[in-house]
């Protein structure tokens, strides 16, 4: 704007009040509507031409995306043998970019024909005036050559600006999705001057909480239970009851509808979100590891941490003699997701990468579900030790893992049906007892098959045993 559309139109009126000070009106007149024109059609098919930009970007993205997903999911591909089908998709989101590609190109064609033309059709009218003029005797072969120096002078510059007003615009479609990225409002924000979470023994408590993704589908219902200092609470029920929405309600990615949930007396939406994180440490059931090495995986849960404290947050989850066997020990990379990892040694990379966190408040979403049973035994007795004197809240299917918990809450359809000790809760024998008893039946048939020589089948119907159980 400054160096290049400024200077240009300054330059526009100084030449139409030149020529309309020294040849007349009509010369002045001509240059301004030639002006006027060449500028209209360049801003009016500029502004036609950006749904083709638009789409450009669209489908560029689009192709984009399914490329990515295709190779980050390229297991899944393999295991159904769609490379084909991916290939088509991919050619698919293509097709669609050239076509926009093209029908951008042509309309640029068509703005620059036009702009020529525009031009042409001025500089031959006002020849023919000063060719008119000097035939006639008003003008010399010097002011002929003058006004043809001034167009060449004006007209010049006129394709560097369609030019310039063409690339900003461009620009500026290209950018509009960085602007709706940066005007967009986070869902959750704090409140003007939150203040940070003040801990004096991490005590959780859910008051009448009730919560849906959707208005029209709650999800948990007038959940009411309270986790004191340092004490565990385990939390079961079948898939869809609501267990693992209540660890996102707690690290508040998103907001109750009614009720509250309180840390230490505090309600968490009155309080900022960095130090209601920083106090809580989470070990997911689906663990995804960055394309980097264990060290900075582990790391990731107290960047700066020290070799020595990396390695005995390894030691404590578990890990430790599995990395120094690896060539490159804790230098060794994951791949993406941790795709170079089994679903055990990334669950147990998380557990390690939470206990360097040393966060006050501690959520096991199913953390020993990808292990064998050795080494699950092992991680438990780690993770007993870890939660020491820290508030722990254990979400689970296999009830074994959850039988020293100080209480117990089962949900059932988004309530909590049952709360109480394992002892406790087998004595009502309702729903937790019934739970109980199937995964107890379903271990007694897996140990009769490891004792019959089928014990290769045991870990995975262990697992779906689990499953069907606690559904």
């Amino acid at each position: 704007m400054l160096f290049n559309i400024l200077p240009t139109m300054l330059e526009i009126f100084l030449v139409c009040g030149i020529l309309w000070y020294l040849y007349g009106a009509l010369f002045g007149l001509v240059t301004f509507v030639t002006l006027a024109i060449y500028i209209v059609w360049t801003t009016s098919v500029t502004e036609w031409r950006l749904k083709f930009r638009r789409s450009m970007n669209e489908t560029d993205n689009q192709a984009t995306t399914r490329a990515v997903d295709s190779l980050l999911n390229f297991e899944t591909v393999k295991y159904f043998s769609n490379e084909e089908h991916e290939t088509e998709r991919f050619d698919t989101a293509l097709r669609r970019y050239e076509d926009a590609a093209i029908q951008s190109g042509g309309s640029l064609a068509l703005l620059n024909i036009g702009q020529g033309m525009v031009i042409s059709t001025g500089v031959v009218v006002m020849m023919i005036m000063a060719g008119q003029g000097v035939a006639n005797g008003t003008m010399t072969i010097g002011d002929f050559v003058l006004v043809n120096t001034y167009l060449i002078q004006l007209f010049l510059p006129l394709n560097f600006l369609g030019f310039v007003y063409r690339e900003i615009k461009h620009s500026l479609a290209d950018m509009e999705a960085m602007f709706d990225l940066i005007n967009a409002k986070a869902e959750i924000e704090d409140k003007p001057g939150a203040p940070d979470l003040s801990l004096k023994g991490a005590e959780v408590a859910f008051d009448d909480v009730t919560f849906g993704y959707d208005a029209d589908r709650p999800i948990l219902k007038s959940v009411s239970f309270k986790v004191p200092p340092g004490s565990t609470l385990a939390i079961v029920g079948s898939s869809g009851a609501g267990k693992s929405t209540i660890s996102r309600l707690l690290f508040r990615f998103y907001d109750i509808t009614s009720g509250a949930v309180r840390i230490d007396g505090q309600d968490i939406r009155d309080i900022n979100q960095t130090s209601l994180r920083a106090a809580i440490g989470m070990v997911p059931q689906d663990t995804v590891l960055f394309n980097d090495s264990i060290h900075y995986n582990i790391a990731y849960g107290r960047p700066g941490a020290t070799p020595a404290e990396i390695e005995r947050a390894g030691r404590l989850s578990q890990i430790h003699d599995f990395i120094m066997n690896l060539p490159k020990g804790y230098e060794t990379v994951v791949g993406e997701r941790g795709l170079k990892l089994s679903g055990g040694e990334r669950q147990r990379v998380a557990i390690a990468r939470t206990v360097l966190k040393d966060p006050s408040i501690l959520i096991f979403d199913e953390a020993t579900s990808a292990l064998d049973s050795r080494t699950e035994q092992d991680i438990l007795q780690a993770l007993k030790d870890v939660s020491k004197n820290r508030t722990t809240i254990t979400i689970a299917h296999r009830l074994s893992t959850i039988i020293e918990a100080d209480q117990i809450v089962v949900l059932e359809n988004g309530e909590v049906a049952e709360r109480g000790k394992h002892l406790d809760l087998l004595v009502k024998n309702r729903r937790y007892a019934s739970m109980w008893n199937r995964q107890q039946q379903a271990a007694e048939a897996m140990q009769k098959l490891a004792e019959t020589g089928e014990s290769d089948l045991s870990m995975p119907l262990v697992g779906a045993a689990d499953q069907l159980s606690s559904n």
